[in-house]
């Protein structure tokens, strides 16, 4: 039996990756606030007054695990919930006073550790690492449906 090369497997990589950033997270930003959840703060900052399903599709969460976002965000005081006047049935997200203070504070320190992460390639090495990253990224939102994924590509 021969062992495979898992530097050459992008999911153990990625998985790697993940372990790391996980770790400068919980060290250098916040233990109480998750990426994903500064993820939505990010959002609502740029674009206040979405609902549920804009936020996810935003930040590319799921339905199930947006909704567990956006419920513990609401329950710590960073967003509101406010009904949309256009549509009584549906309900828009704002940030809270709150919400924005700690967006604030969490902006400064999550470029620090971007800083930290990237820091060991150069500025034109973090631009190609970067795009590089969002293109898989973008392409692997569409594996929803694998077998119609990989159907197409043949």
């Amino acid at each position: 039996m021969v062992a495979v090369n898992l530097t050459t497997h992008p999911g153990h990589l990625a998985r790697r990756l993940q372990q790391a950033h996980h770790l400068l997270w919980n060290t250098m930003v916040s233990e109480e606030v998750t990426s994903p959840q500064f993820a939505v703060l990010n959002t609502l900052v740029a674009e206040p007054d979405l609902d549920q399903r804009s936020v996810g599709e935003r930040v590319g969460l799921d339905r199930s695990t947006i909704a567990e976002v956006i419920g513990r965000l609401g329950r710590r005081g960073l967003l509101d919930k406010v009904r949309d006047p256009q549509d009584g049935r549906r309900f828009l997200l704002r940030l809270t006073d709150e919400g924005v203070r700690t967006h604030k504070k969490l902006t400064v320190r999550t470029a620090r550790m971007n800083r930290v992460f990237l820091a060991p390639l150069s500025a034109e090495e973090q631009t190609l690492f970067l795009d590089l990253m969002q293109r898989v990224a973008d392409t692997a939102e569409q594996l929803r449906d694998p077998a119609e994924y990989v159907a197409a590509r043949l």
